[in-house]
């Protein structure tokens, strides 16, 4: 059986040296999660989010040299917009209408009267509700994914696809856990976005799987494992250039973003190079080791003579 694709490394027959790492960082995120949890943003847990519009350009540690002079040491302004005129502040705690007022009196006194103020206020119960929501969300994007799979190829396909854009997803969560970065709205973005970057990498190998075994006899686990390397290596440039595109755009926006959306593009980064490794080395390789089990299809009787 005969592909004619040059196969440059065995991906199948090394495929326990590619699940270590993958274990050992999802290991490394559940403790993390039992331990730390995650680092809860103000869209998370109850807290004030206070936008201000200032008429002028500011720099992050004037703003901060402000705050801490008005009585609040411990929140770290964010400075955005396109002329460095929009700072955003959270707050752990609820403020009050005399508590804002003072924030906002002190930015007046340095920064002059025109300046504007947006406050908005998350209460514990509409924390809960909103994670309650992001934990549902990803779990019927992921199931909406592996029923599209199951229609469109097989349940084998399905759960190994399924089983490692779960992985990537939660990459992305365990990073954030380990690191302490803030969770917020944006990063759930991020993470449906990768689901779905996600299966759209697999969806390329996995079909050019199903057209290889269409004009192939498979009559064992050697040819199996041939066929999936070579399916592998003929989708590995097409894979690898739609990857790096888009993420050479994202570590561009990381890197000259707005701080508002750094967090957003960062977890972004994570999941794509997450999915670019589990394409290859979790979701293909889990393919072949369900498919290897399946059981010969019984020939059908031959019909007697008369």
């Amino acid at each position: 059986m005969n592909f004619d694709t040059k196969i440059r490394y065995d991906i199948i027959k090394n495929r326990n040296k590619f699940f270590i790492f993958p274990i050992a960082l999802t290991l490394a995120g559940i403790i993390s999660l039992l331990l730390f949890q995650l680092n809860f943003g103000v869209d998370f847990k109850a807290g004030t989010n206070m936008d201000v519009s200032m008429g002028k350009s500011v720099t992050q540690q004037d703003v901060k040299a402000t705050m801490d002079a008005a009585g609040f040491p411990d929140e770290t302004p964010t400075v955005g917009g396109a002329n460095n005129d929009r700072v955003t502040i959270r707050f752990n705690d609820i403020l009050n209408q005399e508590q804002s007022s003072k924030v906002l009196a002190a930015l007046k006194a340095k920064y002059g009267e025109e300046i504007s103020a947006e406050v908005n206020v998350v209460s514990p119960e509409l924390a809960q509700e909103l994670g309650i929501k992001t934990i549902w969300a990803i779990l019927i994007a992921s199931l909406g994914i592996m029923l599209y799979v199951m229609i469109r190829f097989e349940w084998r396909f399905a759960l190994a696809s399924n089983i490692s854009i779960l992985y990537d997803s939660f990459v992305v969560i365990a990073v954030f856990s380990i690191f302490r970065f803030e969770v917020d709205l944006p990063f759930i973005a991020a993470v449906l976005t990768t689901l779905g970057y996600s299966i759209n990498d697999k969806i390329v190998i996995f079909d050019r799987i199903r057209e290889n075994m269409r004009f192939s006899q498979i009559k064992n686990e050697e040819q199996l494992a041939h066929l999936v390397n070579a399916s592998i290596w003929q989708t590995m440039a097409r894979n690898m250039y739609t990857v790096l595109t888009v993420v050479i755009v994202t570590t561009c926006i990381f890197l000259l973003g707005s701080p508002s959306i750094k967090m957003f593009s960062l977890a972004l980064l994570v999941g794509l190079v997450s999915g670019a490794y589990s394409t290859i080395f979790i979701a293909s390789p889990l393919w072949f080791l369900f498919k290897r089990r399946e059981k010969p299809k019984q020939k059908a009787a031959a019909k007697t003579a008369p």
